[in-house]
């Protein structure tokens, strides 16, 4: 036999099948109940189980037992440390000793920038610091200040 050609390739005798096309009329050999059988709810056009159902099981949500409360209204943080500011400053990565949540995003310390910024005061800070972020816990905001630089509360409709 000569070269196989690329587009003379078949697959191997026996290990390619047709698809069975339901619904498609009396010639194709599955037309009328479109193997759906003769009888009942599922023979029905609008018969589809949604994928969480449990046959009629109690379902998972209602067996599992709730504890707590949940507020809706709970604003979500994403927190950094002073600890984490004074490295920063130190490596030299903070550009004229400012910090907003836009910079902390761009060196990679807080991963979404839509979410707002908390300060908290773990660690200590030695450098001099002008600090933009949605909230401030008290310890930060004295260290912040103690060390020479500024507090800036950012609002975004977030309360601290």
């Amino acid at each position: 036999m000569a070269k196989d050609i690329l587009s003379s390739l078949k697959p191997a005798p026996g290990s390619h099948k047709k698809r069975k096309r339901i619904g498609r009329g009396q010639g194709s050999g599955h037309g009328g109940t479109a193997t759906r059988g003769d009888n009942g709810a599922r023979s029905r056009s609008g018969s589809g189980k949604r994928a969480w159902f449990e046959g009629g099981q109690m379902p998972l949500a209602r067996r599992v037992p709730k504890r707590g409360f949940h507020s809706p209204f709970r604003k979500e943080f994403q927190v950094v440390n002073l600890e984490t500011l004074g490295k920063l400053a130190e490596d030299g990565l903070l550009q004229n000793g400012v910090v907003t949540p836009e910079v902390l995003n761009r060196l990679g310390v807080v991963r979404r920038a839509a979410v707002p910024v908390k300060i908290l005061g773990n660690g200590d800070l030695t450098t001099r610091l002008e600090v933009s972020a949605h909230a401030f816990s008290k310890s930060a905001a004295e260290k912040i200040e103690k060390a020479g630089g500024k507090v800036q509360p950012i609002s975004a409709g977030v309360k601290q």
